[in-house]
């Protein structure tokens, strides 16, 4: 039989564990972050955080918002209705700052650009300049110049194709509408790929000295400068799900087809194996993954400044924060 003092010491006890257990839940913070597109296997490393508790882990209670053709993620990152966001690549970060949105990038899912341009074999087409003449392509959602830096290698101008705006499916280029177009190496090249038409002439950005990275991991200036600790417990957290997800594909699959279950899974399982080389790639990857490489930041901007997309050069350092990824423990961004 306990004596009364240490009953009274085991009643203290789970009053303090008790205390410690709400007060742990109540101060998770509630964040949100915005997805540039419908739940896939693009955004697994976010689902994957979610769902092992990471995000939790960290402090953060992170609502994961979809997003869609209507939905802009800069704009509501940047207005505040939205905590974090997926953007696009530098291109999308250093037009939206042109345009006044207070962003800042913390992180960089993919080291090298998600785009490649695709021509079916029977069509002649086996080298860049085989695309004079030809009609191609491309979204002009920053695409174009990625393309036009491809050409400009080759000492081809864009003038010399006919270049047109891509549609929402590969069925007008599988049809011979365009002789070559536009593929992201996760979907539309997949897509290609389980539709048979394998046969195909594909070119890399990265084959012809165009440097990219992709999918920008955002936020705001203000939530940035007020709550710099819960900006690198999200950029942490979420590349702990990345690292979790490339070493347990098959179970981060099962996560994203739980919030997509009328997705495809053999269609989400190549996507996240080709996802897997973006995020892995090059100098970057070896370093650990979502590293902001601020040269081909400079790279771009170049890029768009040769090509009078931006009007004037934007201050790299207000647009791209390589701190907070600095301060992200090593082993959750160390593969």
């Amino acid at each position: 039989m306990r004596s009364p003092l240490v009953r009274r010491l085991i009643v203290a006890s789970a009053v303090v564990l008790s205390f410690t257990s709400a007060t742990a839940a109540f101060s998770q913070e509630k964040v949100s972050v915005r997805l540039r597109w419908l739940p896939q296997a693009q955004f697994a490393g976010y689902y994957v955080a979610k769902a092992k508790g990471f995000y939790q882990d960290k402090g953060l209670d992170v609502t994961i918002n979809p997003g869609g053709p209507n939905i802009t993620v800069e704009t509501l990152v940047g207005s505040g209705a939205d905590t974090f966001g997926v953007g696009g690549g530098p291109e999308a970060m250093l037009f939206a700052r042109e345009k006044g949105l207070p962003l800042v990038c913390i992180g960089m899912t993919l080291q090298q650009s998600p785009h490649v341009f695709v021509a079916q074999k029977k069509s002649g087409i086996k080298t860049l300049a085989d695309l004079r003449g030809k009609k191609v392509s491309t979204w002009f959602t920053g695409a174009q110049y990625t393309l036009y830096a491809m050409l400009a290698s080759q000492d081809i101008k864009p003038s010399e194709l006919t270049i047109v705006p891509q549609a929402a499916t590969m069925t007008p280029f599988i049809e011979g509408e365009f002789q070559a177009a536009t593929a992201t190496r996760y979907n539309e090249f997949v897509t290609l790929q389980e539709q048979g038409v394998t046969d195909l002439t594909v070119f890399k950005p990265a084959d012809f000295g165009v440097v990219a990275q992709a999918d920008s991991i955002i936020t705001s200036e203000k939530f940035l400068q007020a709550h710099p600790d819960q900006a690198q417990a999200f950029l942490a957290a979420t590349l702990q799900g990345w690292k979790y997800a490339l070493a347990h594909k098959s179970e981060a699959i099962d996560i994203v087809m739980a919030a997509a279950p009328s997705a495809n899974r053999a269609h989400q399982t190549a996507m996240l194996d080709q996802l897997a080389t973006l995020i892995t790639a090059g100098k970057n990857g070896s370093q650990g993954i979502g590293r902001i490489d601020m040269d081909v930041a400079n790279s771009i901007q170049a890029r768009l400044i040769k090509y009078q997309a931006l009007k004037a050069p934007v201050d790299l350092n207000k647009a791209f924060d390589t701190k907070v990824w600095d301060q992200v423990p090593s082993a959750d961004k160390s593969l």
